[in-house]
């Protein structure tokens, strides 16, 4: 590789790379509902047929085909039965007579109107690092932190998973086993936002007598019955504009898009996947970049933000969690949040909130939440410069404070659209100043990593410091996940002034 030259002889990849990989394991497998035939014109008559023949099948062949799938599958997830239930609710429908099917021949309906789909069998990537909520039982000098996942399966849906590890002493590493069954969660109701909620709606341009209406029936904060309820008190000469219809749909779109979900608290962390709720998410939860959250009043939660896709578009969302078992999730709005790569600070600074962003798709910038909570128009930090970051620049996670500086580690795209790392350090109490730099790549593909389900690629969401260590986790190929160190003074040493200052 070709070492960039540098007046500071800065040496070029300095981190280190450390411990093993984690690697995609097929063995990771949800249950999702299956419609035979769903994708044909005649979906219905198939699977109206397929249960026509399961109601013919006797007794005893019931029971045994039931015992074999329970016996097979079993052991590969979280209470299987309650999920053929759950399947069989959702089609049962379908079926002609109902009232004469046994309780063991329900549950065979919901086996055949169920398959298995691999979360991660086609790539492991993109992580970032927190510490986890579970401090105890270590010794000086270890950290244990959660590691959040992008996980892609067939289809190339990606959803969010985990892994739990322990950091130090020194370099040390250890990753936590990752085998027993998963669990999707389960869908609660949310407290939605009035603000968010109008926000939305002004973004798509539906702010008209019906929608103003309906938000002045609600409060700064409602669930979903108080919400039907300003539906349903509409004044009839309101429900007979035009536009009414079409309104009340895009007021029910719009508050999907904040939903909660839950996990039981015996679910460990690492079998725990957050997996697509909402039409805006179909296609797959990209980029998780979690952050711990220190509030001014010195309330500490989870957050983290993600890219919603739907196959066409893209949308930021937010994640809120106190213990990363019970989740909200909340739109983000405002002219920031319309690209990938949102990375909240993990602090107020000087009383504003903020975040990296890259809105123009090439550039990392800074925005602040305003007080309607959308995310305004972002100062410019960095845009591509140097050879290895031309074609674009963005950042790999949430800033990390450090005395010297807020410590933004950032990924650029270079020729052959290769991804490397990169660092810079923002002021700490005016983060629109860039004060330093990394003059080289910190982190860029080696011979082992070029090839992957994206080859050329190195890519982080979030890394952290422990006992004076940057610890570096990263997505190769995006189809793996490796891990890094760089001592943090040498970091900060290697770094130069940006050009003009």
């Amino acid at each position: 590789m070709t070492e960039e030259i540098s007046p500071t002889g800065f040496r070029p990849d300095p981190a280190t790379r450390v411990g093993g990989t984690l690697d995609p394991d097929p063995r990771r497998v949800i249950v999702k509902l299956f419609v035979p035939g769903e994708d044909a014109i005649l979906a219905r008559t198939r699977a109206h047929a397929l249960i026509e023949r399961i109601a013919g099948l006797g007794d005893e062949e019931t029971g045994i085909l039931l015992r074999q799938t329970l016996l097979r599958f079993g052991d590969r997830h979280h209470d299987l039965e309650a999920t053929f239930r759950h399947h069989y609710d959702l089609v049962h429908h379908r079926v002609a007579r109902t009232s004469e099917l046994s309780p063991e021949a329900r549950l065979l309906v919901g086996a055949y109107f169920s398959h298995e789909y691999a979360v991660e069998a086609a790539a492991l990537c993109n992580p970032s690092l927190v510490a986890h909520p579970d401090q105890g039982g270590l010794d000086p000098g270890e950290l244990r932190v959660a590691i959040s996942l992008r996980q892609i399966g067939e289809g190339h849906l990606s959803s969010i998973g985990f892994a739990t590890a322990v950091l130090g002493p020194e370099s040390r590493l250890r990753v936590a086993d990752r085998t027993g069954p998963l669990v999707t969660g389960r869908r609660t109701s949310a407290l939605h936002r009035r603000d968010l909620l109008a926000a939305g709606l002004a973004e798509e341009d539906w702010d008209n007598e019906v929608s103003a209406t309906v938000l002045g029936c609600l409060g700064e904060r409602f669930d979903d019955d108080a919400f039907e309820r300003a539906l349903g008190g509409l004044p009839t000469d309101l429900l007979t504009r035009a536009t009414a219809h079409r309104t009340l749909e895009q007021l029910r779109r719009t508050i999907t898009a904040s939903y909660a979900m839950t996990f039981p608290a015996d679910v460990p962390l690492h079998r725990r996947v957050l997996w697509p709720a909402t039409p805006a998410e179909c296609n797959g939860m990209e980029d998780a970049r979690f952050v711990r959250w220190v509030d001014d009043d010195g309330a500490v939660a989870y957050r983290a933000t993600y890219t919603a896709y739907d196959g066409r578009s893209i949308a930021a969302r937010m994640l809120g969690s106190e213990d990363l078992r019970h989740f909200e999730v909340t739109p983000m709005r405002g002219p920031a949040a319309r690209n990938k790569g949102i990375a909240l600070f993990p602090r107020p600074v000087g009383g504003r909130r903020l975040a990296l962003c890259r809105s123009d798709g090439e550039t990392i910038g800074l925005s602040t939440l305003d007080a309607e909570n959308r995310w305004q128009s972002p100062v410019p930090l960095h845009g591509p410069r140097r050879g290895w970051e031309l074609i674009q620049v963005g950042n790999c996670g949430s800033p990390i404070e450090t005395d010297a500086g807020w410590l933004v580690l950032t990924h650029g795209v270079g020729p052959m659209r290769q991804y490397a790392i990169g660092a810079m350090l923002l002021d700490l109490a005016r983060p629109e100043r860039v004060i330093a730099e990394l003059p080289g790549a910190l982190l860029r593909p080696d011979d082992t990593e070029r090839d992957g389900y994206v080859p050329n690629v190195v890519y982080s969401c979030g890394g952290l410091l422990h006992a004076g260590t940057l610890w570096l986790p990263y997505g190769a190929g995006d189809a793996r996940v490796g891990f890094a160190t760089i001592d943090l003074t040498a970091l900060l040493a290697a770094m130069v002034a940006p050009p003009g200052r």
